[in-house]
C-alpha cells in the first residue's frame, strides 16, 4: 500500500489548497495533481471540488476522511512500534494544545524531548477545546493538553488546577483590590472566551448566575487583555493564560469566591497512544505545583 497518497489527500482536506499541501510535503503541485488523480480511479469516485476559495472535499471523500486519518494514525504507530523496540530513533508526534500551555509548559519539554529523541519529529496544533477534542477524536493528534471541561468521551488524565483571576483596567477603584468579588461583574461592560474555545468561563459565569454586560467575545487571549487594557470592559481569564500573554497594562487579581480549572492529557485509548506519545506523557512537567499529578503513574493507572 503507498501510505503517501493517503497523506496528500488527509492533508489537501486540510489546507484546501494543492499548492500548499505540495510546499509542506515536499511534492510539485503537478505531483499532488497527479497522485490524487490516481487515488480518485483507485477510489471510483471524485475527491475534489474546486470553489472559489479554493478546493473542497467531495460528500464520498468526507466519508472516507476518518478512515483515511484511522490508516494513517495506525500507520504511525506501527512505525513507532519497530522504532521503540530498535530504540525508539524515528517517529512523528502531533500534540494539540492550548496556546497558553504552548507558550508555557512546552517549550522545556520539547527541548529536553529533542535531547532523547532527536529523530522524532514534533507537531504543535493550538487550538481550543472543540478544535482539540476534534483533532483528537479524529486521529489527527496523538493526544491534547487541555481543560477536562467538555472533552466528551476522551480518557483524562489530570496534571494541575489552574485558577481564574480576574482581569482588570488600571484603574480605581481596582488598584486598590486585592480580590475581586465576581458578584461585581453583574451589569459591568465584559470581554468574554469565545464559546468552543474555552468552557471554563462560561461555566462560572453560569453556577454563579453572574451577568454581565458581554460587549465582546474573541477566541485570542491576547486580544482579551488589549481590550481590557483600553478600558473596554472587564474579563475572566485562567492564570495560565494571563501569564502566557504577560501584559503589564492590566490587574491581575484573585477572585472570591474562587474557582479553576482542571488542566492535563485528553487522549482516545490507550491502545491509540504512539510509542513516542507514551513517552513524552512520561516527561510532562508542568511549573512546580502542590497539585501536580504524575502522568506517568497516572497512565500506568488509566
Amino acid at each position: 500500500m503507498d501510505i503517501g497518497k493517503y497523506e496528500i489527500f488527509a492533508d489537501v482536506a486540510e489546507t484546501k489548497n494543492f499548492t500548499k499541501t505540495g510546499d509542506r510535503l515536499g511534492y510539485t503541485q503537478p505531483a499532488v495533481s497527479r497522485t490524487l488523480k490516481m487515488l480518485e480511479r483507485d477510489m471510483g469516485f471524485p475527491l475534489f471540488i474546486r470553489g472559489s476559495s479554493g478546493v473542497e472535499l467531495t460528500d464520498e471523500a468526507m466519508r472516507i476522511l476518518p478512515f483515511v486519518y484511522q490508516l494513517l494514525a495506525d500507520n504511525n504507530r506501527l512505525i513507532q512500534k519497530i522504532s521503540d523496540i530498535n530504540g525508539l530513533h524515528t517517529g512523528h508526534l502531533s500534540i494539540a494544545c492550548f496556546s497558553s500551555i504552548s507558550r508555557s509548559w512546552l517549550p522545556h519539554m520539547l527541548a529536553l524531548f529533542r535531547q532523547e529523541y532527536p529523530g522524532i519529529s514534533v507537531e504543535l496544533m493550538e487550538g481550543g477545546t472543540d478544535d482539540i477534542v476534534g483533532w483528537v477524536s479524529d486521529n489527527i493528534a496523538d493526544f491534547g493538553l487541555l481543560s477536562h471541561r467538555h472533552t466528551g468521551s476522551l480518557e483524562w488524565i489530570s496534571l494541575c488546577r489552574d485558577p481564574l483571576v480576574a482581569v482588570l483596567p488600571k484603574k480605581e477603584p481596582y488598584l486598590s483590590m486585592s480580590a475581586f468579588p465576581i458578584e461585581e461583574m453583574n451589569s459591568q461592560p465584559f470581554i468574554l472566551s469565545a464559546d468552543g474555545t474555552d468552557y471554563d468561563i462560561h461555566h462560572v459565569l453560569s453556577k454563579t448566575k453572574i451577568r454581565p454586560e458581554v460587549r465582546y467575545t474573541s477566541k485570542d487571549d491576547h486580544a482579551i487583555v488589549s481590550l481590557v487594557a483600553q478600558g473596554l470592559g472587564l474579563s475572566i481569564l485562567p492564570r495560565l493564560v494571563v501569564e502566557a500573554v504577560g501584559c503589564s497594562d492590566v490587574i491581575i487579581i484573585p477572585l472570591t469566591p474562587s474557582f479553576d480549572r482542571d488542566l492535563g492529557i485528553a487522549y482516545k485509548d490507550k491502545a491509540s497512544l504512539s510509542p513516542a506519545a507514551r513517552k513524552f506523557i512520561d516527561r510532562i512537567d508542568p511549573p512546580e505545583d502542590e497539585n501536580f499529578l504524575c502522568p506517568e503513574e497516572a497512565l500506568k493507572e488509566a
